[in-house]
């Protein structure tokens, strides 16, 4: 999963953890545009510090930061956008198609 090539396609990925909830509980699917648009306010996969992070991004001064939805966890400072690897697109909680929702 290093590294998404400019048009790659949709991906899904599972959400492990709690720093996301209240918006995105574990064992919910989101699917992930690599070339999506990314703005202040989005939800975006990234590669920071050696791993994958699931996070909001948000705009801070001349910068960007991940910020965690659970106030229990940091965010995490991001000089520019070159760490971002996709924006969430849409949620889905397996078997259960009326709780879609979508991002975009």
């Amino acid at each position: 999963m290093s590294g998404c090539d400019s048009g790659s396609e949709s991906f899904a990925l599972m959400v492990l953890g709690d720093s996301m909830v209240p918006e995105f509980n574990e064992g919910e699917i989101i699917v992930v545009e690599p070339d999506g648009a990314t703005r202040d306010g989005s939800f975006v996969l990234a590669f920071v510090g050696e791993e994958w992070t699931f996070r909001q991004l948000r705009r801070e001064g001349e910068g960007w930061r991940l910020q965690p939805l659970n106030p229990a966890y940091a965010a995490t400072p991001l000089p520019d956008l070159a760490a971002l690897r996709g924006v969430v697109i849409q949620k889905a909680l397996p078997g259960r198609r009326r709780a879609s929702k979508r991002y975009v």
